[in-house]
């Protein structure tokens, strides 16, 4: 990822941050992409480690069995921003975002560690309660049998946040304001993101 040195940010913090907040993301490994939901546990690795799955049918289930180098790709907030945000004139209109790529090689979980990531992974995002321990056993059985788990074990983190440092702080302020006036919940978010990494 191109990332001059004031949009450089792979600090493991603000990385971890992206991917806790925006966890679903593309899977690219064997020539294939796959948009998958990530767990990450910050205490496992010196970068972390990535939690997933993929169906058993998928060209990434072999390739994470046979530990092909693999590339996750997390998109935070993004938006346009105007040249009419800002106090300088001239200007051109661009985006800002936040994004990081994560690199790393599969481990595939067994069967324990399966069904313990499933449960996990489920009471991360769903708040009914439900969960793949509390279903029939041959149930359990048959879906444990369509997927692969994996963990990945972060080697590299690369991160960057295009969030206009490289404007002067009249300018920065003006796409703040402009943003949080928008009616799109994604420009108020990315607004968020620049108040917090100022």
């Amino acid at each position: 990822m191109y990332t001059p040195a004031h949009f450089d940010a792979s600090d493991p913090a603000f990385c971890h941050a992206v991917i806790r907040a925006y966890p679903f993301a593309p899977l690219v490994m064997a020539g294939a992409a796959s948009h998958l939901p990530f767990l990450l546990d910050t205490a496992r690795g010196p970068l972390g480690t990535l939690v997933a799955h993929t169906a058993r049918a998928s060209p990434h289930a072999d390739a994470a069995l046979a530990g092909s180098p693999a590339l996750v790709i997390f998109t935070g907030p993004h938006a346009y921003v105007s040249p009419s945000s800002y106090a300088t004139a001239p200007a051109v209109p661009t985006w800002n975002y936040c994004a990081v790529h994560v690199h790393a090689t599969p481990r595939p979980l067994d069967d324990a560690q399966t069904r313990a990531y499933l449960d996990r992974l489920a009471t991360t995002f769903d708040t009914s309660g439900w969960r793949l321990s509390t279903q029939p056993a041959d149930y359990q059985a048959k879906m444990l049998r369509g997927i692969v788990a994996f963990d990945l074990p972060i080697d590299r983190l690369e991160g960057k946040a295009k969030l206009s440092q490289n404007r002067s702080d009249a300018d920065r302020d003006g796409v703040v304001a402009a943003l949080e006036r928008s009616p799109s919940p994604a420009d108020r978010e990315l607004a968020n993101w620049m108040n917090r990494y100022r």
